[in-house]
């Protein structure tokens, strides 16, 4: 094995082929990049398990909650992501990355001090302000630091940071949440920011340069080509629309997934709750932290390695994973929403979530495959403002209010009416699985790096 130190950022080879690093660097740059992500997620998701602990001392309505876990956070960071993308495409992504991480973490101590709507969603646009300066410099970097042909599994290993902090910030939300309440739990998920800010300057390579100060080795396009070569990849757009379906799914899902277990498996809770010797938070954080986070774990990694496989034989094996994966995500949630056993309601989550990971590795290597590599960050924000905006920033919002309606004109009970807003979000999934089927006669065209 190399034992070329970690902080090494000597490039030895152009790196779109992926060979900027050796083995040993590439393994600890990966490593640190896939914990900045679950922090990133982490910080972003605790915010749903104390979803109604905060509606209740906030005194908050549904399009409130949909507002504070979504719209406000999606807000700043789509619309940043922009000339954050550009300022990776030219200059240092590690710096960007670590100063990123220092912000976001700041901003979620903050929303442990909000005593109003206003003041928390104030600090949720903060989280989102650092958050968008995480990964369109991360997925630009990891197609630098590896071969094409490794690429979906690189960036699935990566994105595996989102199952994973959801994970953690269910249990540690919940657990924190029942012993010193919710607002501890924001405090207590901040304080790993610093240090991995200050771990992401000193050991993450930046492989366009030799040594710091050096001419980047390829010259970054203007903005226009950026965006005429971005505007007329079909494939792209296909992409990219059947990804912010599937964020109006999965982020829609999670600002209310909590609130739907509580209010209406409030007794099935209470029995777990008192066999484990835990508060109702507590349990259901765990439960569904260990759950979605080992299902989509398990789907993150062997849908990396598939996708790879697949596109080895033709690129087109790309999109078929991803269709399929979308399509198979959406029957076993459904069945977890109208199932009125509680233990059945959380096992269903499992190969819910296992399906919908699956997809990740190809969702995102497909985009950074069919753009030059000076413009892969670019090409990741663009993404990202509309898988935000759209799913992140309207999907929670619009989930709330319609709850909200089939309450108040309908007179449908809140567990009933966040019930059927969970079945009706998840046929979205459906509309994803077609638009990436529509991509695989366009793919083997438009692929570039």
């Amino acid at each position: 094995m190399d034992t070329a130190a970690p902080s090494n950022r000597t490039a030895t080879a152009q790196p779109e082929n992926g060979e900027a690093l050796q083995p040993r660097a590439r393994t600890y740059a990966l490593a640190l990049l896939f914990a900045i992500y679950v922090l990133n997620f982490l910080d972003r998701q605790i915010v749903n398990i104390l979803a109604e602990e905060i509606r209740n001392e906030l005194h908050l309505r549904d399009w409130q909650i949909g507002a504070m876990t979504g719209l406000a956070f999606a807000t700043l960071y789509s619309v940043l992501g922009f000339p954050i993308a550009r300022m990776a495409d030219r200059g240092d992504r590690p710096w960007i990355i670590a100063i990123a991480v220092v912000v976001w973490s700041g901003f979620t101590a903050v929303c442990g001090l909000a005593r109003s709507f206003p003041q928390f969603a104030l600090a949720r646009m903060g989280v989102g302000v650092g958050e968008a300066g995480c990964t369109p410099p991360a997925h630009s970097l990891i197609s630098d630091y590896v071969p094409r042909a490794k690429r979906a599994s690189a960036l699935a290993f990566y994105s595996m940071g989102g199952p994973v902090g959801t994970l953690l910030g269910l249990i540690i939300g919940g657990l924190v949440a029942d012993r010193w309440g919710w607002r501890a739990a924001f405090l207590v998920v901040a304080a790993p920011g610093v240090l991995l800010g200050i771990l992401a300057a000193i050991i993450l390579p930046e492989p366009r340069r030799g040594r710091r100060g050096e001419a980047s080795r390829t010259p970054p396009s203007s903005l226009g080509a950026t965006l005429r070569e971005i505007g007329s990849c079909r494939t792209y757009w296909l992409f990219t629309a059947a990804t912010t379906m599937m964020a109006l799914v999965s982020y829609g899902h999670a600002a209310f997934l909590a609130s739907f277990y509580m209010r209406n498996h409030a007794a099935g809770l209470a029995e777990l709750a008192q066999a484990l010797s835990l508060g109702s938070v507590g349990v259901l954080g765990v439960a569904t932290g260990l759950i979605t986070g080992i299902g989509g774990i398990f789907g993150a990694l062997i849908g990396g390695r598939l996708a790879d496989r697949a596109a080895a034989r033709t690129p087109k094996g790309y999109a078929t994973l991803a269709a399929m994966a979308a399509f198979w995500s959406a029957p076993p949630y459904i069945a977890a929403m109208l199932t009125p056993s509680t233990v059945a309601a959380l096992a269903w989550l499992f190969p819910a979530y296992f399906a919908f990971n699956l997809a990740l590795g190809a969702m995102y290597a497909v985009p950074q495959s069919v753009v030059s590599p000076q413009n892969r960050a670019m090409a990741t924000a663009l993404l990202l403002f509309c898988t935000n905006l759209l799913g992140l920033g309207l999907g929670p919002l619009l989930a709330g209010a319609v709850s909200d309606l089939l309450q108040i004109q309908f007179h449908q009970t809140p567990g009933d009416a966040i019930r059927w807003v969970q079945v009706v979000d998840s046929l979205f999934g459906l509309v994803a699985a077609a638009l990436y089927w529509s991509a695989r006669p366009h793919i083997e065209r438009d692929i570039k790096s």
